[in-house]
Order: structure tokens, then C-alpha cells, then sequence
């Protein structure tokens, strides 16, 4: 294994980094769901994307499913995740890691009476946050329009035959 080609070709750097306070409210919320959009696939220029996401208590999650594009994993910041790896649940405390390949199964959820947080990976980067934003509408439309989305947003659910 080596090194990636290089993609940028000055011999000084640039000042491009970007800072994002800890007290940033959320990109996006639900009912029982908040989403942080740290690094999108845009601002990291598709390489990957990194989401905080805080579940209210026993906030549900989405059913086992799979991508054919992109990778996922999860790191779990606090309270108790639920992480189905394919085989079997797992209870996730802080600083329990899953990582599912591309074409991996897997799942999670809060099943506990508390709020937990987590991080979400996405690598290579896809544009998740209109998946974020738009799912609970989509499922509650359903049909054949329902299932154009998730195609559309590489989310292949094992229960829904899409």
C-alpha cells in the first residue's frame, strides 16, 4: 500500500483549513434526531463525509441495508448505539468503532431510555445531507417514487426489496 498521487502541486501551502465550533447548532433536525454536518462531500471535495448525529431516547434507526458505492462507520461519542454488523446487534458505548465495507449490511438504533451520539463516515463522499433531509417524507410518500430515492441515494434496505 502506498500513498495516494498527489492533487495538489504548489511547493507552499494554503490557508484552507475550516474550523467549526463545538456550539454550531445542527444542520438539520428531526423529532428525534439532530444532524451536524461536519465535513460534506463537497467541502472535502467527494473524499469522504463526517457527520455527528445525537438520537433522542429510543429514536429508532434506519433497517437493515447495504451500499454498493460507499462505506459507513460509526463511532459512537456517548450513551449506548445499537449497531447490527451483519450478523448480529451490538451495544456500543463511547469509543466503540464499526466499520461496514462497501455491500456490508448493517443497521442501528437507540434502543435505550437515553440520548447517545455518534459520527457518521461516509468514504468515498456522497451527498447524505438530502438524504437526511428528505427520507422521512420519501418513506411517508412511498411507492415506486420512495424507492427511486434510496437508489438514487445508495441505500439498499434488505426488508424493502429495494
Amino acid at each position: 500500500m502506498s500513498y495516494p498521487d498527489a492533487r495538489y502541486f504548489s511547493d507552499k501551502g494554503e490557508v484552507s483549513a475550516v474550523f467549526r465550533p463545538a456550539d454550531t447548532p445542527p444542520d438539520h433536525s428531526t423529532p428525534t434526531q439532530d444532524y451536524h454536518y461536519l465535513a460534506t462531500t463537497v467541502a472535502t471535495q467527494g473524499e469522504f463525509g463526517l457527520y455527528k448525529v445525537d438520537m433522542g431516547p429510543r429514536a429508532g434507526g434506519p433497517t437493515t441495508h447495504f451500499h454498493k458505492g460507499i462505506s459507513e462507520s460509526f463511532y459512537v461519542l456517548d450513551g449506548e448505539l445499537e449497531l447490527y454488523d451483519g450478523d448480529q446487534w451490538r451495544t456500543g458505548g463511547p469509543g466503540d468503532f464499526l466499520y461496514v465495507p462497501i455491500g456490508g449490511l448493517h443497521a442501528f438504533r437507540n434502543a435505550s431510555d437515553a440520548p447517545t451520539s455518534m459520527l457518521m463516515l461516509f468514504a468515498p463522499g456522497a451527498p447524505r445531507e438530502e438524504y437526511f433531509e428528505n427520507v422521512a417524507e420519501m418513506a411517508r410518500r412511498g411507492g415506486d417514487e420512495f424507492g427511486r430515492f434510496l437508489v438514487e441515494h445508495d441505500s439498499f434496505f434488505v426488508d424493502q426489496g429495494y
